[in-house]
């Protein structure tokens, strides 16, 4: 391991605390603002959620573990199911579902240790399911790039393709920060080429009346239970985001793996994975209780701390007190709602299909055999379900693809028996 310039407790002077915070707010900006705009979200509930829910993980965790927390790529597809069936009422109930699924896994690795996540989420089921979360959202990407108003559009997909090579060079040729934070430029890379383009072709592809017209302070668009819509009982919702709980779990074990790498402990002990897991939880039900998108841990973040050896909590919690001030800003809310959908649509391809081929990482690097009939039969029902959108409905229940696919993996893997 690398020598470290500040270790987690470290404290660095006032105006360098600053910057390093500064750097990974921009880190995770990206992501955690396309989520909600995506889905359909205000992206300044996002934001407050995002640093509120660090500082939640951070205390319960006894600011042990350098962890910020930003929106989830992979309840997005069950997100904008449940908005345009049964509203935001829908969605924070099942945030607030995945965050408590998170706290009884910590309960029972408590009482039970973690040996027995492997025999219900084993990579074979896992590997799948990654992969329909990216996969299921590709036509949302492709229509993003080509349509608008429902009709194609060449400029969109001009300004699409655009955005999505921006986002592929600096990932791929970036060094240092400007490699960890390849959305953020790809986004701001092609907002500029949307205004440019928009100047040379006559096209009104950015509107600023927006940005003109909102107010430097604003509160975000928060969505309560009892204040701004009444509670009622969404089984659907339930069942539709606890499933993928699951998943991003299996993230969680991995960033929290690398964190170990990095800075030398091993927090599965100390804290204790159970802690770990509740700090995701907390995050989660704050997040549904205002009305965010559900939050987990950041790889980008991590991708700061490894490149710049500082793993310092007080850099961490400084970039989440930014994130709740900077939600509380009209004018950036404003600026972010005019990013045209083309921009957006880029970067999702370039998302959306990383995810997916993540998925196909985890059965590579597991070395699952689809030669074995059980693991072929497991990882072809998950996937044709989940991205065919096979649903469940009826009167009173509506489960989405991403769910049921996920449902069958599970029960396939301790139905069918082992030998082949």
């Amino acid at each position: 391991m690398e020598e470290m310039r500040y270790d987690v407790h470290d404290m660095p002077k006032p105006s360098l605390l600053v910057g390093l915070s500064f750097q990974h707010l921009f880190a995770m900006f990206g992501a955690t603002v396309l989520v909600p705009i995506l889905v359909g979200i205000d992206p300044a509930v996002a934001l407050f959620s995002s640093g509120l829910g660090t500082l939640a993980h951070l205390s319960v965790t006894k600011y042990k573990i350098p962890a910020y927390m930003g929106s989830s790529f992979a309840y997005i597809g069950a997100m904008q199911t449940l908005l345009k069936t049964d509203g935001i009422g829908a969605v924070a109930q099942g945030a607030i579902t995945g965050g408590l699924v998170y706290f009884a896994v910590a309960l029972i690795v408590r009482k039970l240790g973690n040996d027995w996540i492997d025999k219900i989420l084993p990579p074979v089921v896992v590997g799948p399911i990654v992969m329909v979360i990216g996969l299921s959202l590709a036509s949302v990407a492709v229509n993003d790039v080509m349509l608008k108003d429902g009709s194609y559009n060449v400029s969109y997909v001009v300004i699409g393709l655009f955005t999505l090579f921006a986002v592929i060079l600096f990932n791929i040729f970036g060094k240092g920060i400007i490699g960890v934070i390849p959305i953020l430029l790809g986004l701001i890379s092609g907002y500029l080429f949307s205004l440019l383009f928009g100047l040379v072709t006559g096209q009104e592809i950015v509107s600023f009346t927006e940005v003109q017209t909102a107010n430097w302070f604003s509160l975000p668009a928060f969505n309560i239970p009892f204040l701004t819509y009444s509670l009622k009982f969404y089984p659907s919702a339930i069942l539709t985001m606890a499933p993928i709980a699951f998943v991003t779990m299996t993230e969680h074990f991995g960033h929290v793996m690398v964190l170990n790498s990095l800075t030398g402990r091993d927090y599965f002990k100390d804290p204790g994975l159970d802690k770990t897991l509740a700090g995701d939880g907390l995050a989660q039900v704050l997040a549904g209780l205002f009305g965010a998108p559900p939050v987990t841990s950041y790889g980008e973040n991590i991708g700061v701390m490894a490149l710049n050896k500082i793993y310092s909590v007080y850099v961490i919690a400084g970039a989440a007190v930014f994130a709740i001030l900077l939600s509380f800003i009209g004018k950036i809310s404003a600026l972010i709602h005019s990013i045209p959908t083309p921009v957006v649509g880029g970067i999702s391809l370039a998302l959306f299909g990383v995810i997916g081929a993540s998925g196909l990482k985890i059965l590579i690097e597991s070395k699952v055999d689809l030669d074995n009939k059980k693991n072929l039969f497991i990882t072809s029902v998950i996937l044709i379900s989940g991205i065919g959108g096979l649903i469940i409905q009826t009167p009173w229940l509506h489960i989405p693809g991403v769910a049921v696919s996920t449902i069958f993996g599970i029960l396939l893997y301790q139905i069918l028996p082992e030998n082949d």
